[in-house]
């Protein structure tokens, strides 16, 4: 690989931006595909396939065989509130293979013996996305139930397109929440991407059970790549 390509994968990399490196077994050639250019490419169809799996491989093509090598940020979740269940969402996320941080202003709650070993910022949203801002590869699940803390990160990761956006609350607290965010300038079209009640169907109870669902809910948006098909303007298959 030269070095001005490695160059741009870095830089690829830094942004926390997917990018594949296509190389032509035959002749040795390579070549940058960022996930931005990805329907422009003549190879669009298996360079999507790479980034939605996050695997690489070879790949026929009329010219012969390329090997692309899939480069992809690790994908993290962020709980607004640090509660019983983020608690119980912090190890389940990092055996799913997620990084995993927690923010939450609180320093009651937002303390090293409820959380031993996570990623805590005992911060407000705003504070703490100055440093470390949300991309698309970042799942965002508010769950404080505090519009003072949830409202700015949940405004933050709809206009950042997150590829998963949940928030906890009933329908009619999902119903005040709304308001709020067109009060904000949001459009109903961004809104309408937030899952809530957050979480999968499952009938979730209990705080361990709520964090299944929301697991559940994340690994599905990021596995079928929700905001891969927005940004190609495509509907998911289903």
């Amino acid at each position: 690989m030269d070095r001005a390509l490695l160059a741009a994968l870095n830089e690829e990399r830094a942004a926390r931006r997917a990018a594949v490196v296509v190389t032509e077994l035959a002749t040795g050639r390579h070549r940058l595909v960022r996930e931005a250019e990805v329907g422009a490419d003549p190879l669009a169809d298996a360079v999507e396939k790479a980034i939605r799996s996050g695997k690489s491989g070879i790949a026929q093509t009329e010219a012969g065989e390329v090997f692309l090598n899939a480069h992809l940020p690790p994908a993290r979740i962020v709980s607004i509130g640090a509660v019983h269940i983020s608690q119980a969402l912090a190890p389940m996320a990092k055996i799913a293979g997620f990084d995993f941080e927690i923010i939450d202003p609180r320093t009651a709650f937002a303390s090293e013996e409820r959380f031993p070993g996570a990623t805590l910022h005992a911060e407000w949203p705003e504070d703490v996305l100055k440093e470390r801002p949300f991309d698309a590869y970042t799942a965002v699940c508010v769950i404080t139930h505090d519009p003072k803390i949830d409202d700015f990160p949940l405004i933050s990761a709809l206009k950042t397109g997150c590829f998963y956006i949940g928030a906890l609350g009933s329908r009619k607290t999902h119903g005040k929440r709304v308001e709020r965010l067109k009060e904000a300038g949001i459009p109903q079209a961004s809104i309408d991407r937030i899952e809530a009640p957050i979480g999968a169907d499952i009938g979730a109870a209990t705080p361990g059970e709520i964090a299944v669902a929301i697991l559940a809910s994340v690994i599905e948006a990021f596995r079928k790549r929700k905001m891969f098909a927005d940004r190609r303007g495509e509907t998911e298959p289903q």
